[in-house]
C-alpha cells in the first residue's frame, strides 16, 4: 500500500485507549489517526502522561485499543509477522552475559533467527555482533561485563541489542533521558548513523525537545491527558547532521515552536466541562 509514492508501514484509524471501565475509566488516549511510513523516523512528544507511550504499548502490540484498529502492511495488526526491536532508558543489560552475548541475545530467541542460533552462534552471528559493535566503538569491550561499561557505552550496546535482529520497527522511550548531556549529544549522532544505514522504521518517545528535532524526520506534538495529537511536522534539516545544528537559528526556531505547541496546548479535559 502506497500513498504519494511512499510505502504506508502502520495506520492507526480512530485509536483509543481508555483503562479500566464505567465512570472510573481513564481516558489515555483519544481516537487518534495516525500513518507511519516505510523508513520513518518519528519523534513523539508532549508532557508526562499524554500517551506517548501508549502508542509505543499499542504498536507492539502490548496493548489493544479500546476503539479503532491499527493496520500494518494494510492488514489488521497481528495478521502478518514483524520484528521490532525496543531500546528503554534502562539499558537492563544481563549482567552474567558478556557485552556479546548481550547483543546476540535477540538471534536466540527471535524468529527466524532462533532456527539456526546454534549453529550459526559462534560463526555467522558472532560476525554480525562484533561488525555492530566496531560500528559504535565498542569492539574492544566484547568481552566485557556490563558492570564494566560507563552510561554511555552501556546505551550503545542496548542500541545494537535493538538493532542486531535487524527490526522493522525500532521503539526507542527516552533511551538517553538518564545521560549528561555530552553523553547524549555523542549517542544522537550513533543512533543517526545507524538509522541511515539500516533505515528501520522508528518511534522516538522523548521530553527532550533537542532530541527529536535533531533526531526525527517527523515530530508528532501530544497534549495533556487524554492524549491527542495537536501538531505533526516533518523535520527538514538535511542529513547527516551535525551537531552544530543545535545552534543554527532554523533549529533554534524549531525548537521553541515545539515548545509552544506543548505549553500552549489546554486540557482537553477542561474544554470538554466548559
Amino acid at each position: 500500500m502506497k500513498e504519494n509514492g511512499t510505502e504506508k508501514f502502520m495506520v492507526f484509524e480512530g485509536v483509543g485507549v481508555t483503562y479500566g471501565g464505567g465512570a472510573d475509566g481513564t481516558e489515555a488516549l483519544k481516537p487518534t489517526d495516525l500513518t507511519l511510513s516505510k523508513g520513518d523516523f518519528l519523534a513523539l512528544v508532549g508532557p508526562s502522561g499524554c500517551g506517548k507511550s501508549t502508542i509505543l504499548k499499542l504498536v507492539s502490540e502490548v496493548l489493544a485499543p479500546t476503539t479503532g484498529n491499527i493496520f500494518f502492511a494494510g492488514r489488521e495488526l497481528g495478521a502478518t509477522p514483524f520484528r521490532v526491536g525496543m531500546a528503554f532508558q534502562s539499558a537492563s543489560l544481563l549482567p552474567w552475559m558478556t557485552v556479546r552475548d548481550n547483543v546476540m541475545l535477540p538471534l536466540k530467541i527471535v524468529k527466524p533467527f532462533k532456527t539456526e542460533f546454534r549453529a550459526k552462534r559462534k560463526g555467522e552471528y558472532r560476525d554480525r555482533v562484533d561488525a555492530l559493535l566496531e560500528k559504535v566503538g565498542l569492539i574492544d569491550f566484547a568481552d566485557s561485563n556490563p558492570w564494566e561499561l560507563s552510561g554511555g557505552m552501556m546505551q550503545r550496546t542496548n542500541l545494537c541489542r535493538a538493532l542486531i535482529h535487524e527490526p522493522d520497527l525500532l521503539l526507542l522511550d527516552e533511551p538517553f533521558g538518564a545521560l549528561d548531556q555530552f553523553t547524549r549529544e555523542e549517542l544522537w549522532q550513533t543512533l543517526q548513523d545507524l538509522w541511515i544505514e539500516r533505515r528501520p522504521t522508528v518511534i522516538l518517545v522523548t521530553h527532550d525537545l533537542r532530541e527529536a528535532a535533531y533526531l526525527a524526520s517527523r515530530i508528532c506534538v501530544m497534549s495533556p491527558r487524554p492524549g491527542r495529537i495537536v501538531d505533526d511536522s516533518a523535520v527538514e534539516f538535511p542529513r547527516p547532521r551535525h551537531i552544530d545544528l543545535v545552534f543554527e537559528p532554523d533549529f533554534v526556531t524549531l525548537v521553541q515552536r515545539l515548545r509552544g505547541k506543548i505549553v500552549h496546548t489546554p486540557n482537553t479535559r477542561k474544554l470538554d466541562a466548559a
